[in-house]
């Protein structure tokens, strides 16, 4: 009995201590209490862990590492797809190919706030409309194409061709900024349906000058851009003192977790590695076998019952022959087809094999370098800032300051509009004694030349003019050059020499993937092409990639069995 007593008395006086460090340590770790320092502070914002949306159209894509530009053959003996091992972060890619449905919205919102009767803006519209005549044939009837492919509401669903790789970065910014302002007016932060009723070609939205400059979004209209979310709209209250103090944090910002990334074109490696999806032969930290295609096996029809035999993908199956003889066997398409046809990979995506081949970011060079990075490959970083006024504050394109660019076919194509922050390569302030970056333009870093340097005789005089400068560098390719004469008409002049080497310049961008028009050899996720950036054809499209922030996953990892 006495026992029981002292078992008893045990047991209560434990039941007390564990009561009272639980009290202490709900104190110690008091809402609000920071852990860093013990102030308070909103942790409940800081610690909230906000998990990034999957931006309209797109689809997750976990990361990891794997053989890129491996292939089976090089029947092609271009040499430029060496095998070399990379790891790619997680990110978001678009499920299908950019539809003539989506860059119809692209051109209609031009159209409406950029009024191409207007001499101001006759350029916007034009330079971003896809060029339909490239369905045109010597010695073939395609008028059909040229007249109706784009706009004809049978053709809404297939991938947009006509678009060089310019048009097709530009309307990757329009998307962000269109994405982004319906974010902020489904949270209060923008007035309702203004990105329909009140933008004008004085008043837009980009998503950088609401980050940077909040009043000055919308040419400025407070009644456009509202402080605060939804039921953030009372008054702040007085202090005991009788001042109202002025709100804060009244704008989104970065730290607030509401807006996306940008949309962007993928990088060469994010594409390959999205289209091999090699995640469907993984065996533990090891891959069974390599892939020939972005589906599983070696050939290009299905082998699975319910569908034996018909084509996995849409492509030129031989001579004379781009899809097959009519009938259950073909593949569906004699030109490009509707987008989700043909089955997705192991990722969600589809037709990354076959329909059209795809732009993506990288300038062309026929090599990987791996040795200088293994880790989100990537060649054509152009480093800018914002430009800063004489006032101190952000500069904002306006109609005067409009960036044009004239590409070499003599198309004017505008690359800022107004109410976007202007850009200037970055200088010495970001540069000066940094390990990882030297200058703004890193597209020639270590292609190839001698010394990593831009010219093959590395060393030469820097006195040399720049005609010699340009008769050394390592890519002799054709200059054309346009111009305008005095009664502004324009000039265009082909470059004729027969001292050019190569096709491969700055200006030069890959594309990856087989389409309508190419046999099965470029169905292969590794094979790699290249096409002047300001140049399209009729095979040729593009699908957007994001960023992804935060967790390289968000499922939780256990072993298999």
């Amino acid at each position: 009995m006495k026992v029981n007593k002292i078992m008893a008395f045990r047991l209560m006086l434990s039941l007390i201590m564990i009561v009272g460090f639980a009290s202490c340590s709900k104190k110690s770790s008091s809402k609000g209490a920071s852990r860093a320092t013990g102030w308070n502070v909103d942790s409940k914002k800081a610690l909230s862990n906000k998990k990034q949306e999957a931006g309209p159209g797109l689809v997750f894509v976990e990361g990891g590492t794997f053989t890129m530009g491996k292939v089976e053959d090089d029947v092609m003996h271009d040499w430029n797809n060496t095998p070399t091992q990379q790891h790619v972060q997680s990110f978001y890619m678009d499920e299908t190919e950019v539809t003539n449905f989506m860059y119809l919205e692209y051109l209609d919102w031009l159209k409406s706030v950029f009024p191409p009767s207007d001499e101001n803006y006759k350029h916007i519209y034009e330079g971003a409309s896809p060029d339909t005549l490239v369905w045109r044939n010597r010695l073939g009837y395609n008028e059909t194409m040229t007249n109706n492919y784009l706009r004809h509401p049978s053709y809404a669903n297939y991938p947009v061709v006509g678009v060089n790789w310019i048009q097709a970065n530009e309307f990757s910014k329009w998307r962000t900024d269109r994405v982004n302002e319906a974010i902020l007016e489904k949270n209060g932060y923008l007035k309702k349906n203004a990105k329909t009723d009140d933008v004008s070609a004085e008043a837009t939205f980009s998503t950088e000058t609401y980050l940077k400059a909040p009043t000055m979004t919308y040419g400025g209209n407070e009644e456009i851009v509202l402080k605060g979310g939804k039921g953030a709209r009372k008054s702040p209250k007085a202090g005991k003192d009788g001042t109202v103090a002025e709100a804060k944090n009244v704008y989104v910002q970065r730290s607030s977790g509401i807006l996306l990334p940008e949309y962007r074109l993928p990088t060469e490696a994010e594409w390959e590695y999205a289209a091999a999806a090699d995640v469907g032969q993984r065996e533990y930290n090891t891959y069974k076998g390599q892939k020939k295609y972005p589906w599983s096996g070696t050939y290009t029809r299905s082998g699975k019952r319910q569908n034996k035999g018909d084509q996995l993908a849409n492509f030129k199956q031989g001579n004379g022959d781009y899809g097959g003889i009519a009938g259950w066997s073909d593949d569906g398409a004699d030109i490009t087809n509707a987008v989700k046809k043909y089955p997705a990979n192991d990722f969600g995506l589809y037709d990354m094999a076959g329909n059209v081949a795809e732009w993506v970011a990288d300038v062309y060079r026929p090599m990987i370098d791996n040795e200088a990075n293994d880790f989100n490959y990537f060649r054509g970083n152009r480093y800018t800032k914002n430009k800063i006024g004489e006032d101190g504050k952000v500069e904002i394109v306006t109609l005067a300051t409009m960036k044009r660019d004239t590409l070499s076919n003599g198309k004017i194509i505008v690359r800022s509009y107004p109410g976007q922050i202007a850009q200037v390569p970055v200088d010495e302030k970001e540069t000066y004694l940094r390990q990882n970056f030297d200058k703004s333009d890193n597209i020639n870093y270590r292609d190839g030349d001698k010394q990593s340097s831009r010219f093959y005789n590395f060393g030469s005089s820097d006195s040399d003019s720049q005609s010699q400068k340009d008769a050394k560098k390592m890519y002799n390719s054709p200059k054309h050059n346009v111009t305008t004469d005095s009664l502004g008409l324009m000039v265009r002049k082909y470059d004729n020499s027969s001292k050019r080497t190569t096709l491969i310049n700055d200006e030069v961008r890959v594309y990856k993937g087989g389409s309508w028009r190419d046999r099965a050899y470029w169905l292969d996720p590794a094979q790699r092409r290249y096409f002047p950036q300001d140049m399209a054809t009729d095979y040729i499209g593009f699908r957007c990639a994001m960023s992804r922030v935060g967790p390289k996953s968000d499922r939780k990892k256990s072993a298999r069995n």
